[in-house]
């Protein structure tokens, strides 16, 4: 029950994190998502194997003291942006700020007197997307925080940074296996956590 918790969150999660970047692209220019048929809620259009199942399962299984995931990506042609830099940041800022903006619904259904059924859904609600919005902001590429960091680089240097791209699970993992995210994400949830008065 509690596996089937984690993962009615976890997937409307990351399925409206990846549909905010198509969303936001295609307003700004750039319709390559909404062509591919991924601006929908339909979890099947978003599924990516190792990010949505085998990872949380296994952090599940591994009783890990995070959980996190991932959709399919949205493809994003930047270049179709109407102002490329600058709209690039709007784009790779909308999957997080969609992970915060529902940890903050969670957190003020929690002031309401709902069930207490419900209470523990709110609770893992709120700590799943605020994992979410913290992991994905780490700029390592392809992480959403590696496109502020491309936008604000000289394009020179913003070459070379995204080279990273084709390493960038294995950094994830080394960082995961050494305690990063242990020692720097979950503070930074906790905090988050703090301000939306979660205790």
């Amino acid at each position: 029950m509690e596996i089937l918790q984690i993962i009615s969150i976890l997937f409307p999660a990351v399925i409206l994190h990846e549909c905010a970047h198509g969303w936001v692209a295609w307003r700004l220019g750039d319709s390559t998502a909404k062509v591919a048929g991924r601006l929908t809620l339909n979890p099947l259009k978003h599924v990516d194997p190792l990010g949505t199942v085998i990872l949380p399962v296994l952090l599940f299984l591994l009783r890990s003291d995070f959980f996190i995931g991932w959709a399919k990506p949205v493809p994003v042609n930047f270049m179709n942006l109407r102002h490329p830099r600058r709209d690039m940041m709007l784009v790779a800022l909308a999957g997080p700020a969609t992970n915060i903006a529902l940890a903050l619904a969670a957190s003020m259904l929690l002031k309401l007197n709902v069930s207490s059924e419900i209470v523990p859904w709110l609770y893992q609600a709120i700590w799943i997307n605020l994992l979410l919005a913290i992991f994905n902001s780490i700029p390592i590429p392809p992480l959403d925080g590696s496109r502020l960091v491309m936008a604000l680089l000289p394009k020179s240097l913003a070459y070379f940074y995204a080279q990273m791209e084709g390493y960038g699970l294995l950094i994830v993992v080394v960082l995961l296996s050494l305690g990063f995210f242990q020692a720097f994400i979950l503070p930074m949830v906790f905090l988050l956590a703090y301000f939306l008065g979660v205790r």
